[in-house]
């Protein structure tokens, strides 16, 4: 039986989200839980209420079960948008977190953030725990973006918001969080559950966390920066493209440009090339023609030959 490209890509998607998921739970489930560090939106109201419970209330089933109206609410407010990439990414990620912290009935008995090595962890090395737990909740969410995915929760939110009052979603995103994280901070003060550090530094490493995740979701989304696009604009383009293509093998293309200063039209280089080119090509440049203007920014996801291949 031969599966389509479409079939198959829909295939890696859902993979590549359970994996995400996983990912996720990881770091939330082991590591943060019990370092009571809380990140924002969904996981970290379900673990605000977890202690409330003193423990008692799963974190994993409090977070399917405030996402689940959420969704519903989504779906209603937005269509489609919220589909089935959603539901299974915020299940498969509760029904991880559960069952790595042994609440799951025959599985009682895993409880990784129990072991020796993550119990040495909070006790000698607190701060690492938590970016451990930064690094693969920022690393799980990016995966599960990336492959057109979400966990719903305060996404969702974002989202109505942005449609019944013009917000941008990034500014929704960012409130939720501090109230979450602020709230968080008030239960783990007032209940007296701020052991290990007080309730005031467990909050700031919450927003440390917060930034630490989100700049992975970033990079995972949009690729690690390892190419330059250069812009090249001089009286000698043609010699200059020829050069690059010569010796660095690599394309290059002519833009129409004016310059409004001299009022006169203009060919203007645009190429991409690696970041261990760039001090051949401003060699190559400056050897052409020392006047030269150039331009180089960061580029951080290039598909297509001599680069990354199409997913």
């Amino acid at each position: 039986m031969v599966i389509s490209k479409k079939k198959q890509r829909e295939i890696r998607d859902y993979v590549a989200i359970v994996i995400g998921a996983f990912v996720m739970s990881v770091g939330i489930g082991v590591f943060l839980v019990d370092a009571k560090v809380v990140p924002g939106g969904v996981s970290g109201l379900a673990m605000t209420i977890h202690y409330l419970s003193d423990y008692k209330l799963p974190v994993g089933l409090m977070m399917w079960l405030l996402n689940v109206p959420l969704f519903i609410w989504g779906v209603r407010e937005l269509g489609s948008i919220f589909g089935l990439r959603t539901f299974v990414g915020f299940t498969l990620n509760s029904f991880f977190i559960d069952l790595l912290r042994g609440n799951i009935p025959g599985f009682r008995f895993i409880q990784i953030q129990n072991s020796v090595a993550i119990q040495n962890m909070y006790q000698h090395d607190f701060i690492l725990a938590v970016l451990f737990g930064a690094v693969l909740l920022g690393v799980g969410l990016g995966i599960i973006f990336k492959f057109r995915g979400t966990t719903a929760g305060s996404d969702i939110v974002a989202a109505v918001m942005q449609k019944r009052l013009g917000w941008k979603p990034g500014q929704a995103i960012m409130l939720i969080d501090f109230l979450v994280i602020s709230c968080a901070g008030l239960v783990l003060h007032f209940k007296g559950l701020a052991v290990v550090k007080p309730a005031l530094t467990l909050t700031l490493y919450a927003f440390i966390l917060l930034f630490i995740s989100s700049r992975l979701i970033d990079v995972i989304i949009e690729g690690m920066d390892y190419a330059k696009a250069a812009i090249i604009i001089s009286p000698k383009h043609q010699q200059i493209a020829e050069a690059i293509m010569d010796n660095l093998s690599r394309g290059a293309t002519a833009l129409k440009g004016r310059g409004l200063y001299t009022d006169t039209d203009r060919e203007i280089i645009f190429t991409v090339i690696t970041r261990k080119e760039t001090t051949q090509l401003t060699d190559i440049v400056k050897e052409i023609d020392p006047t030269a203007f150039v331009i180089i920014n960061n580029v951080h996801e290039v598909l297509g030959e001599g680069f990354r291949k199409r997913l």
